[in-house]
């Protein structure tokens, strides 16, 4: 009698390799990307109070910080430059400083673990985890899908009167920041202008074939949004950074790109009369300020010598962090109002306190004096100064990954002068540590290092040798 043996269980299927390479590839990036595409989530500050709101990009970033550091400690990655390590080491120091000094290092102590996560923490861990070109672009990428995002949202509050209250309309785009942060879309949506730029001005050879259109037709929409977020500051800072971000990709490419980028702002914007009167008034409102300056701007100047005031002084240390507010009205002459106006975007009206200079070197001087603010203008200038450097290696030297180069420059060259008019603080400040990572990996990380060892393709090496010359003979 025959007995059959029982059926052995059918396999597994295996995990194809590779899906198993590409897992092993890419997620190490994941937590980077997640916290920057966070920023689309709807964020509502409720109060007027200064008290910390902590987001949920906030929260992801704290992941982003412990993934990167964890994975540096296991995998025994390499040590920063020494470059590198001053940049993103010495604010620490001024930082501590700060703190002890101050008439009240409790208060200071929340200011410390703000600064140390957007300067040092949050830029460390976008150096530890950007490992070469394609996860710089992937990165730069999304900073241009959330422009979309929030710039999408803020012309539908534009053209549906759902956005922030400006001269009496619910009209400001400010995307899902809400009124008490309408620079946070602005900001974004800058991000995202020039990063599409920079993949449309130097477009990797190996990237697909959409990626130049997509990418133009993408810096050209977000002219926009940026438009109608009616921020004097982050105009002039995309104006600045994207003429820069022009030249350094060379003469003959800067005028095809204005040749296309200027009418079809035109088109755009005054064109199908997008907000163009208030556009226009906005814009004659730069050159105005010093003979007749709106409230804005008045409380601006009167904060300003407020903070020049606490400097003078306590010259070395400043007034401590989180110390401006409480020496303001010691500093402040009497014109200073109780704070801005704001409402709608689902808001209803309240005052928003003044509780900076709306300047970014200022506020660092007058709560850290000289010690912090050499510290942190001397490394974003030495960020400034060595990526664009990079761009232009010398004779008989390829420029790789021109792209990111240009995008990491313009980034950081924008936020430079955005701090002009800005300062830290809102949802969006996140993506200024992220900004300012991007900007230290490239200009400060060493040369290109893919963590394959695989060579750069020789159609890689050939078109960046041309883009070079380019770069040389008409820069």
């Amino acid at each position: 009698m025959n007995v059959s043996s029982p059926a052995a269980p059918a396999p597994r299927p295996a995990v194809p390799a590779a899906v198993l390479g590409a897992a092993a590839r890419w997620w190490p990036l994941l937590p980077l990307v997640v916290t920057v595409l966070l920023m689309a989530a709807p964020v509502r500050s409720e109060g007027t109070g200064g008290g910390p709101h902590v987001s949920p990009a906030d929260i992801a970033s704290g992941a982003l910080v412990a993934c990167a550091l964890g994975r540096a400690l296991r995998r025994r990655l390499r040590p920063l430059t020494p470059a590198a390590a001053v940049v993103l080491g010495a604010p620490v120091v001024a930082l501590a400083i700060a703190t002890v000094t101050s008439a009240d290092p409790a208060l200071s102590l929340t200011g410390f673990v703000r600064y140390l996560q957007v300067f040092v923490l949050v830029p460390l861990a976008v150096v530890l985890l950007v490992r070469d070109a394609r996860d710089f672009r992937v990165v730069i990428g999304c900073l241009a899908v959330l422009a979309l995002v929030q710039g999408a949202v803020g012309v539908h509050q534009y053209v549906t009167g759902t956005g922030a209250s400006y001269m009496g309309e619910d009209i400001r785009a400010v995307g899902t920041f809400g009124p008490s942060d309408v620079m946070g879309m602005a900001t974004v949506v800058a991000y995202g202008l020039l990063a599409a730029a920079a993949l449309a001005l130097r477009t990797s050879p190996d990237a697909p074939a959409w990626l130049r259109p997509a990418a133009s037709a993408a810096a050209v929409a977000l002219v926009v949004p940026l438009a109608l977020s009616f921020s004097r500051g982050a105009w002039i800072a995309t104006v600045v950074a994207g003429a820069a971000v022009l030249l350094l990709a060379g003469r003959r490419l800067a005028l095809r790109a204005v040749a296309v980028l200027v009418p079809a702002a035109v088109v755009l914007v005054a064109g199908f009369g997008i907000g163009s009167e208030m556009i226009a008034q906005r814009l004659t409102s730069i050159t105005q300020v010093t003979d007749a300056p709106d409230r804005s701007v008045n409380d601006r100047y009167t904060m300003w010598a407020a903070a020049t005031g606490m400097w003078r002084e306590q010259p070395a240390a400043g007034v401590g962090l989180k110390g401006f507010p409480a020496h303001r009205d010691g500093h402040a002459s009497i014109g200073l109002s109780s704070g801005s106006d704001t409402a709608g975007a689902g808001q209803g009206f309240h005052k928003q306190p003044l509780l900076s200079p709306h300047n970014m070197y200022l506020l660092v001087l007058s709560e850290q004096g000289l010690i912090g603010l050499t510290v942190f203008a001397g490394g974003w200038a030495a960020v400034l100064v060595c990526g664009a450097r990079r761009l232009f290696p010398g004779r008989g030297r390829a420029v790789t990954a021109a792209d990111c180069g240009l995008a990491a420059v313009g980034l950081t060259l924008w936020q430079a002068v955005d701090f002009l008019y800005a300062d830290i603080g809102g949802p969006s400040t996140v993506l200024t540590g992220i900004v300012f990572g991007l900007g230290a990996r490239w200009a400060l990380a060493g040369p290109d290092r893919r963590t394959s060892g695989a060579p750069v393709p020789a159609r890689a090496r050939v078109a960046d040798a041309a883009a070079g010359r380019e770069a040389r003979a008409t820069g």
